[in-house]
């Protein structure tokens, strides 16, 4: 297992039942994490956790249905999970969803009903239940992905970027609470937001072998990113948008 900046750490995984999820899963826990995964497909996440435990060599991987969308429900998640392992070092938000439209004008409303629960709520729900937890750690992180279209909104994506863009606002002052927690001495803890066009995992390749997916970010590769935020200090990342596709 690993020795670095995530051995022993305990990391909660929300959405973790997709591919993001997966590979998330099984690079934290072969860098030594304990891994407490959430999603509101128990199939998918058992899926996910079983693969992890396996491929890591029978790390600490767990799983928990949970309802993201109840701020209880999640509050709840993370008191039982600081409770068993004694510490929560970082919360990790995979949870996704995307809806968009041939123009600016047909942009239909009810998309953004669903964004703004998939998106923003469980961003607000998962940031509150754990930011004490993890303001407590010596190393704590929240880490959200989020869309170059957050940053340059296309027509046909007005919700979508939208919400992203709401998410990371929430995110930054997120990362406000821990800079000014830290007082003189910098932030302890940090919330960072790493930025991709668009996801590609094996699956996606194997249904369209001729496509290029250019600019987009492979989900091993997102993986590797997101364990890389544990390697630098709060202070660096704390606030800032880690870029893994080219700036728009």
């Amino acid at each position: 297992m690993g020795n670095g900046a995530l051995s022993g750490a305990v990391i909660a995984v929300a959405g973790a039942g997709g591919p993001a999820g997966r590979a998330t899963l099984l690079r934290l826990a072969e860098a030594g994490a304990t891994v407490v995964g959430a999603d509101n497909d128990p199939e998918r996440l058992a899926e996910a956790v079983d693969a992890a435990r396996y491929a890591s060599g029978g790390a600490t991987v767990t799983g928990e249905t949970v309802d993201l969308l109840n701020l209880e429900a999640t509050r709840d998640w993370a008191t039982r999970t600081e409770k068993e392992f004694g510490r929560v070092d970082g919360l990790v938000h995979l949870v996704g969803g995307w809806r968009g439209s041939e123009t600016f004008t047909k942009t239909n409303l009810d998309d953004w009903d669903l964004l703004e629960l998939l998106l923003i709520r469980t961003v607000q729900h998962t940031s509150l239940a754990f930011h004490e937890a993890i303001q407590r750690s010596d190393r704590g992180r929240y880490v959200l992905i989020s869309a170059a279209g957050a940053s340059k909104p296309t027509a046909g994506n007005a919700a979508y970027s939208a919400a992203k863009a709401a998410a990371e606002a929430w995110t930054l002052a997120m990362a406000d609470y821990f800079r000014k927690a830290g007082g003189e001495q910098g932030p302890t803890s940090a919330a960072a937001i790493l930025v991709v066009k668009a996801l590609v995992h094996d699956a996606m390749r194997a249904e369209r072998p001729n496509a290029k997916f250019a600019g987009f970010t492979d989900v091993k590769d997102l993986a590797d990113a997101i364990a890389g935020v544990w390697d630098k200090p709060a202070a660096e990342v704390n606030g800032n948008r880690l870029w893994l596709t080219e700036k728009p």
